[in-house]
C-alpha cells in the first residue's frame, strides 16, 4: 500500500511528537522524520523527499516562512503550515501561501496546541489533499494586472465565489482581474478558520480594484463592493443584507459555500452568477445546482490550473457548470456573463 511520507518541523518536542502520533495514526500516511527548525528541515528533505512537510512558522535558528522559500526554490513540493491565530501570524501565514504552502494548520490554542486532537480528521484531510496538490508554478503579482475593461454593463447582479485549498492564491487572481465599474456585489466564502479571514480580506482588497471587507452581520450589500465570509460561520443573504449563522457545520465545513448559495440564488435568479475555484471536497456542487435551477449562470476553474481539483470536479459532474475556464479566465467570464446575459 501506498503510504503518504510527511516530515514534520517544529522546535517544540511536545508538537513534533503530537503531530507525528496524529498523522501515524491513519494507515495512509507515514511519518518520515522530524525536525527541530528550518535549516534542519532543508537538510531532511534533501536526506529523506518527503511527500509533504507540516511547517511551523516561529522557530530559532530558521524560522518556517524562510525554510520554505529555500524549499520552494530547490526542491518545491507540498508544505503545509501551522499556525496559531494572532494577528500576526495570521498575516504571515497568508504570506506562506503566497509564498508556495498549499494550505494551513491552525493551531487554536497558541503554540503548545494540545487540542490538535480533536480536528485530527480535518488535518489528516488536508494532509492527504497536499499530496495530491499541484506545485504551480509562481505568477507575477496580482497587482500588476490590469482589469478588465468593461463596455456596456446594466443591472443589479451577484456573483457568488467559493474556493478551498488554493483559494488563498487564486482568488486574488479573480478579483485583480474585475472592473472597477463592475455592477454586481460579490461574495465570496473561502474556508478559513476563524481569526484569519479579516487578514485576508485586507489582503484581497489591496490588489482588488473593487472594496474588499470581511461580512458584518445586518449590513446591505452593495454593488461594486466583495463580501468576504467570516472564519466559523455561515454567511447567507437575507433580502439585501449579510446574516452570519453559527448552525452546524455542512459538508464537514463552516462557512460552506452551499449555504450562501442556496440562500442567493432563489432572491437574484437570473441574475446571479456561481464561480467555484480550486478546493478540496464537494461544497458548492449542490449551491451550484440551485444556481442554475433558478437561472442563473455557473463558472468553475479548470483542471490544470487548480491546486485540487475536488470542488470544481463535483460541479462538472454535478451537471452544474455552464463553462469551465483557466483560472486567468474566470474574471472575464463573469464580465462576459454579466455584459451578455449569456
Amino acid at each position: 500500500m501506498f503510504k503518504i511520507s510527511v516530515l514534520v518541523v517544529d522546535d517544540s518536542i511536545v508538537m513534533r511528537r503530537i503531530i507525528s502520533d496524529l498523522l501515524s495514526k491513519d494507515e495512509g500516511i507515514e511519518v518520515v522524520g522530524t525536525a527541530r527548525n528550518g535549516a534542519e528541515a532543508i537538510e531532511k528533505v534533501r536526506q529523506l523527499d518527503p511527500d509533504v512537510v507540516t511547517m511551523d512558522i516561529e522557530m530559532p535558528v530558521m524560522d518556517g516562512l524562510t525554510a520554505l522559500q529555500h524549499i520552494m526554490a530547490e526542491s518545491p513540493r507540498p508544505v503545509v503550515m501551522l499556525s496559531s491565530m494572532d494577528k500576526r501570524q495570521a498575516d504571515i501565514t497568508l504570506k506562506s501561501l503566497d509564498l508556495g504552502a498549499v494550505d494551513f494548520i491552525s493551531k487554536t490554542s497558541g503554540s503548545l496546541s494540545l487540542d490538535l486532537e480533536r480536528n485530527s480528521e480535518d488535518i489528516v484531510a488536508k494532509i492527504k489533499a497536499a499530496a495530491r496538490a499541484k506545485i504551480l508554478p509562481r505568477n507575477a503579482p496580482a497587482s500588476l494586472v490590469q482589469p478588465a475593461q468593461m463596455l456596456t454593463l446594466r443591472g443589479d447582479w451577484i456573483v457568488v465565489i467559493g474556493a478551498s485549498t488554493g483559494g488563498p492564491k487564486a482568488l486574488p487572481e479573480v478579483l485583480s482581474r474585475l472592473p472597477a465599474n463592475l455592477p454586481a456585489a460579490v461574495l465570496i466564502v473561502q474556508h478559513m478558520p476563524e481569526g484569519f479571514t479579516r487578514s485576508f480580506a485586507e489582503r484581497l482588497n489591496w490588489v482588488s480594484p473593487l472594496e474588499v471587507k470581511e461580512a458584518e452581520e445586518g449590513e446591505e450589500i452593495h454593488q461594486g463592493k466583495v463580501y468576504l465570509a467570516q472564519g466559523n460561520r455561515h454567511l447567507l443573504l437575507d433580502g439585501r443584507r449579510l446574516h452570519l449563522d453559527d448552525g452546524p457545520k455542512v459538508n464537514y465545513v463552516r462557512p460552506a459555500i452551499d449555504v450562501l448559495m442556496r440562500s442567493v440564488a432563489p432572491i437574484y435568479g437570473p441574475r446571479t452568477i456561481g464561480v467555484v475555484l480550486t478546493g478540496m471536497g464537494a461544497d458548492g456542487a449542490e449551491g451550484m445546482r440551485s444556481i442554475k435551477q433558478n437561472g442563473g449562470k455557473t463558472v468553475v476553474q479548470d483542471e490544470g490550473t487548480c491546486v485540487v481539483y475536488g470542488m470544481p470536479k463535483a460541479v462538472v459532474e454535478a451537471h452544474a457548470a455552464d463553462r469551465v475556464v483557466p483560472l486567468e479566465d474566470i474574471a472575464q467570464a463573469i464580465t462576459i456573463m454579466i455584459s451578455t446575459g449569456m
